[in-house]
Protein backbone atom coordinates (compact mmCIF):
# COMPACT_ATOMS: atom_id res chain seq x y z
CA UNK A 1 0.00 0.00 0.00
CA UNK A 2 2.56 2.25 -0.17
CA UNK A 3 2.66 3.52 3.61
CA UNK A 4 3.45 2.32 6.95
CA UNK A 5 0.10 0.72 8.22
CA UNK A 6 -1.17 1.37 12.14
CA UNK A 7 1.03 -1.08 14.61
CA UNK A 8 -0.76 0.18 17.83
CA UNK A 9 -4.03 -0.78 19.03
CA UNK A 10 -5.80 2.35 18.93
CA UNK A 11 -4.63 3.15 15.11
CA UNK A 12 -5.92 -0.13 13.84
CA UNK A 13 -8.63 0.14 15.46
CA UNK A 14 -9.52 3.73 14.27
CA UNK A 15 -8.51 2.58 10.88
CA UNK A 16 -10.48 -0.89 10.33
CA UNK A 17 -13.62 1.10 12.16
CA UNK A 18 -13.19 3.90 9.66
CA UNK A 19 -13.27 1.07 6.60
CA UNK A 20 -16.64 0.10 8.72
CA UNK A 21 -15.96 -2.87 10.42
CA UNK A 22 -18.17 -3.31 13.52
CA UNK A 23 -16.01 -5.33 15.59
CA UNK A 24 -12.96 -2.93 15.17
CA UNK A 25 -11.79 -3.38 18.44
CA UNK A 26 -11.80 -6.79 18.94
CA UNK A 27 -10.70 -7.30 15.94
CA UNK A 28 -7.44 -5.04 16.27
CA UNK A 29 -6.51 -6.87 18.72
CA UNK A 30 -6.93 -10.29 17.22
CA UNK A 31 -4.58 -9.48 14.13
CA UNK A 32 -2.03 -7.57 16.60
CA UNK A 33 -1.96 -10.97 18.29
CA UNK A 34 -1.76 -13.24 14.78
CA UNK A 35 0.77 -10.41 14.08
CA UNK A 36 3.47 -11.39 16.84
CA UNK A 37 5.17 -8.23 17.11
CA UNK A 38 6.21 -8.66 12.79
CA UNK A 39 5.24 -4.75 11.82
CA UNK A 40 5.80 -6.39 7.65
CA UNK A 41 3.14 -9.27 8.91
CA UNK A 42 1.02 -7.15 10.49
CA UNK A 43 0.52 -4.88 7.31
CA UNK A 44 0.16 -7.75 5.22
CA UNK A 45 -2.82 -8.85 7.21
CA UNK A 46 -4.61 -5.61 7.63
CA UNK A 47 -4.12 -5.28 4.03
CA UNK A 48 -6.02 -8.39 3.88
CA UNK A 49 -8.67 -7.89 5.73
CA UNK A 50 -9.47 -4.46 4.08
CA UNK A 51 -10.33 -6.13 1.29
CA UNK A 52 -13.32 -7.16 3.22
CA UNK A 53 -11.66 -10.99 3.30
CA UNK A 54 -12.89 -13.04 6.23
CA UNK A 55 -10.77 -12.30 9.73
CA UNK A 56 -11.27 -16.05 10.17
CA UNK A 57 -9.30 -16.95 7.04
CA UNK A 58 -6.44 -14.09 8.22
CA UNK A 59 -5.84 -15.24 11.71
CA UNK A 60 -6.92 -18.99 10.73
CA UNK A 61 -9.48 -19.39 14.00
CA UNK A 62 -12.30 -17.75 15.91
CA UNK A 63 -14.16 -18.62 19.30
CA UNK A 64 -17.28 -20.05 19.20
CA UNK A 65 -19.04 -21.11 22.27
CA UNK A 66 -16.03 -20.18 24.42
CA UNK A 67 -13.83 -22.68 22.01
CA UNK A 68 -10.99 -22.07 19.77
CA UNK A 69 -12.29 -23.59 16.25
CA UNK A 70 -9.73 -23.87 13.51
CA UNK A 71 -11.39 -22.03 10.34
CA UNK A 72 -9.17 -22.31 6.94
CA UNK A 73 -9.18 -20.76 4.17
CA UNK A 74 -12.36 -20.95 1.29
CA UNK A 75 -14.45 -22.44 4.48
CA UNK A 76 -17.78 -21.21 5.44
CA UNK A 77 -17.05 -19.06 8.53
CA UNK A 78 -19.31 -19.40 11.56
CA UNK A 79 -21.65 -17.05 13.05
CA UNK A 80 -22.45 -16.00 16.82
CA UNK A 81 -26.37 -16.49 15.92
CA UNK A 82 -25.57 -20.09 15.52
CA UNK A 83 -24.37 -20.73 18.93
CA UNK A 84 -27.72 -21.10 19.84
CA UNK A 85 -28.44 -23.69 17.42
CA UNK A 86 -24.96 -25.27 19.28
CA UNK A 87 -26.72 -25.02 22.87
CA UNK A 88 -29.69 -26.19 22.20
CA UNK A 89 -28.30 -29.17 20.52
CA UNK A 90 -26.01 -30.09 23.78
CA UNK A 91 -29.54 -29.60 25.89
CA UNK A 92 -31.29 -32.62 23.98
CA UNK A 93 -27.75 -34.85 23.91
CA UNK A 94 -27.38 -37.19 26.58
CA UNK A 95 -24.28 -37.63 28.28
CA UNK A 96 -23.62 -40.89 26.04
CA UNK A 97 -25.33 -40.17 23.22
CA UNK A 98 -25.15 -39.86 19.49
CA UNK A 99 -24.95 -36.45 17.76
CA UNK A 100 -24.89 -36.08 13.80
CA UNK A 101 -24.01 -32.94 12.51
CA UNK A 102 -24.71 -32.05 8.80
CA UNK A 103 -23.12 -29.39 6.57
CA UNK A 104 -20.31 -28.98 9.17
CA UNK A 105 -18.48 -26.53 7.71
CA UNK A 106 -14.98 -26.25 10.03
CA UNK A 107 -17.08 -28.20 13.05
CA UNK A 108 -17.69 -25.64 14.76
CA UNK A 109 -21.14 -27.08 16.37
CA UNK A 110 -19.97 -30.80 16.06
CA UNK A 111 -16.59 -29.53 18.15
CA UNK A 112 -18.72 -27.66 20.56
CA UNK A 113 -21.40 -30.85 21.46
CA UNK A 114 -17.56 -33.37 21.59
CA UNK A 115 -16.74 -30.28 24.24
CA UNK A 116 -19.74 -30.39 26.44
CA UNK A 117 -20.72 -34.26 25.83
CA UNK A 118 -17.34 -36.03 25.70
CA UNK A 119 -18.73 -39.35 26.72
CA UNK A 120 -21.33 -39.00 23.33
CA UNK A 121 -20.01 -40.20 20.01
CA UNK A 122 -20.62 -36.75 17.27
CA UNK A 123 -19.72 -37.70 13.58
CA UNK A 124 -20.42 -35.19 10.92
CA UNK A 125 -20.38 -34.94 7.30
CA UNK A 126 -19.71 -32.27 4.69
CA UNK A 127 -19.42 -32.33 0.75
CA UNK A 128 -16.72 -29.77 0.46
CA UNK A 129 -13.34 -31.03 0.59
CA UNK A 130 -12.22 -28.49 2.04
CA UNK A 131 -13.98 -28.75 4.79
CA UNK A 132 -13.83 -32.53 5.44
CA UNK A 133 -10.27 -31.18 6.21
CA UNK A 134 -10.56 -28.73 7.99
CA UNK A 135 -13.27 -30.47 10.46
CA UNK A 136 -10.92 -33.77 10.87
CA UNK A 137 -7.90 -31.25 11.57
CA UNK A 138 -10.08 -29.82 14.20
CA UNK A 139 -10.04 -33.47 16.01
CA UNK A 140 -13.81 -34.90 14.40
CA UNK A 141 -15.18 -37.99 12.84
CA UNK A 142 -15.94 -36.27 9.93
CA UNK A 143 -17.09 -38.34 6.46
CA UNK A 144 -17.50 -36.54 3.03
CA UNK A 145 -20.72 -36.39 1.20
CA UNK A 146 -24.80 -34.94 0.99
CA UNK A 147 -25.36 -34.80 3.96
CA UNK A 148 -26.42 -38.29 5.30
CA UNK A 149 -25.26 -40.46 2.34
CA UNK A 150 -21.81 -41.04 3.71
CA UNK A 151 -22.22 -42.23 7.12
CA UNK A 152 -22.52 -45.93 8.16
CA UNK A 153 -25.57 -47.76 8.40
CA UNK A 154 -24.75 -48.64 11.91
CA UNK A 155 -26.07 -44.89 13.08
CA UNK A 156 -29.57 -45.82 11.46
CA UNK A 157 -32.32 -45.44 14.87
CA UNK A 158 -29.70 -44.55 16.85
CA UNK A 159 -28.98 -41.22 16.85
CA UNK A 160 -30.02 -38.89 19.22
CA UNK A 161 -29.95 -35.48 17.43
CA UNK A 162 -29.32 -34.35 13.97
CA UNK A 163 -28.27 -30.74 14.04
CA UNK A 164 -27.34 -28.40 11.27
CA UNK A 165 -26.41 -25.09 9.89
CA UNK A 166 -27.56 -25.79 6.12
CA UNK A 167 -27.62 -23.61 3.33
CA UNK A 168 -31.01 -21.73 3.79
CA UNK A 169 -30.99 -18.29 2.09
CA UNK A 170 -33.23 -17.81 -0.96
CA UNK A 171 -31.52 -18.00 -4.22
CA UNK A 172 -32.97 -14.51 -4.93
CA UNK A 173 -31.78 -12.95 -1.95
CA UNK A 174 -27.82 -14.21 -2.21
CA UNK A 175 -27.41 -10.42 -4.22
CA UNK A 176 -28.67 -8.66 -0.64
CA UNK A 177 -26.09 -10.79 1.56
CA UNK A 178 -23.18 -8.36 2.82
CA UNK A 179 -21.11 -7.25 0.32
CA UNK A 180 -17.91 -8.72 0.79
CA UNK A 181 -19.70 -12.11 1.54
CA UNK A 182 -19.65 -13.59 -1.66
CA UNK A 183 -16.46 -12.43 -2.77
CA UNK A 184 -15.03 -14.85 -0.48
CA UNK A 185 -16.96 -17.59 0.39
CA UNK A 186 -19.09 -19.69 -1.94
CA UNK A 187 -22.85 -19.56 -2.74
CA UNK A 188 -22.81 -23.71 -1.88
CA UNK A 189 -22.66 -22.42 1.81
CA UNK A 190 -25.77 -20.06 1.33
CA UNK A 191 -28.29 -21.43 -1.70
CA UNK A 192 -31.08 -22.76 -0.18
CA UNK A 193 -32.87 -22.75 -3.69
CA UNK A 194 -35.90 -20.58 -4.11
CA UNK A 195 -37.84 -20.01 -0.64
CA UNK A 196 -33.88 -21.02 1.37
CA UNK A 197 -36.29 -24.36 2.36
CA UNK A 198 -34.69 -27.23 -0.21
CA UNK A 199 -31.83 -28.22 1.86
CA UNK A 200 -33.62 -27.83 4.80
CA UNK A 201 -36.72 -30.28 3.54
CA UNK A 202 -33.99 -32.78 2.63
CA UNK A 203 -32.72 -32.65 6.06
CA UNK A 204 -35.72 -33.35 7.78
CA UNK A 205 -36.65 -35.95 5.38
CA UNK A 206 -33.28 -37.83 5.45
CA UNK A 207 -32.58 -37.41 9.34
CA UNK A 208 -36.01 -39.69 10.11
CA UNK A 209 -33.68 -42.76 9.01
CA UNK A 210 -31.47 -41.98 11.49
CA UNK A 211 -32.74 -40.51 14.61
CA UNK A 212 -34.06 -43.00 17.94
CA UNK A 213 -37.80 -42.62 18.63
CA UNK A 214 -37.98 -39.03 20.88
CA UNK A 215 -34.44 -37.94 18.86
CA UNK A 216 -34.55 -34.65 18.52
CA UNK A 217 -34.00 -32.51 14.73
CA UNK A 218 -32.57 -28.71 15.32
CA UNK A 219 -32.09 -26.62 12.38
CA UNK A 220 -30.80 -23.13 11.87
CA UNK A 221 -32.91 -20.96 9.32
CA UNK A 222 -34.55 -17.82 8.29
CA UNK A 223 -37.59 -15.53 8.99
CA UNK A 224 -41.12 -17.00 8.04
CA UNK A 225 -38.98 -20.22 7.09
CA UNK A 226 -40.40 -22.00 9.86
CA UNK A 227 -44.04 -21.74 8.89
CA UNK A 228 -43.50 -23.25 5.51
CA UNK A 229 -41.62 -26.73 6.73
CA UNK A 230 -44.62 -27.42 9.33
CA UNK A 231 -46.05 -29.67 6.72
CA UNK A 232 -42.89 -30.90 5.72
CA UNK A 233 -42.02 -31.92 9.71
CA UNK A 234 -45.28 -33.76 10.19
CA UNK A 235 -45.66 -35.38 7.24
CA UNK A 236 -42.09 -36.88 8.07
CA UNK A 237 -43.27 -37.71 12.40
CA UNK A 238 -42.20 -34.50 13.40
CA UNK A 239 -44.11 -33.65 16.77
CA UNK A 240 -43.44 -30.64 19.39
CA UNK A 241 -42.30 -27.98 16.49
CA UNK A 242 -40.48 -24.94 18.80
CA UNK A 243 -38.96 -21.88 16.92
CA UNK A 244 -35.96 -21.09 18.51
CA UNK A 245 -35.64 -16.86 18.67
CA UNK A 246 -32.61 -15.11 20.28
CA UNK A 247 -32.39 -12.21 22.76
CA UNK A 248 -34.08 -9.77 20.50
CA UNK A 249 -36.86 -12.19 19.65
CA UNK A 250 -34.84 -12.69 16.00
CA UNK A 251 -35.57 -16.17 14.70
CA UNK A 252 -32.93 -18.43 14.14
CA UNK A 253 -34.00 -21.66 13.87
CA UNK A 254 -36.31 -25.01 14.69
CA UNK A 255 -36.23 -27.29 17.17
CA UNK A 256 -39.01 -30.95 17.03
CA UNK A 257 -38.89 -34.41 18.20
CA UNK A 258 -39.30 -37.57 16.22
CA UNK A 259 -42.62 -39.80 16.97
CA UNK A 260 -42.57 -43.26 15.50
Amino acid sequence: MGVRLPDDHQGLASLLSDAGFVAADEEATELLSCAGGDCDRLDRLIERRLTGEPLAWITGALTFCGLEIRVDPGIYVPRWHSELIARRAIDRLPAKGTAIDVCTGSGAIAMTLADARPGARVVATDLDERAVRCAAANGLEVFRGELFEPLPDALCGMTDVVVGVTPYVPTRALTMLQRDTLTFETTLSYDGGIDGTEVLRHVIRGSQRFLKNNGSLILELGDEQAERLVGELDLNGFVDVTVLVDADEDVRGIEATLHT
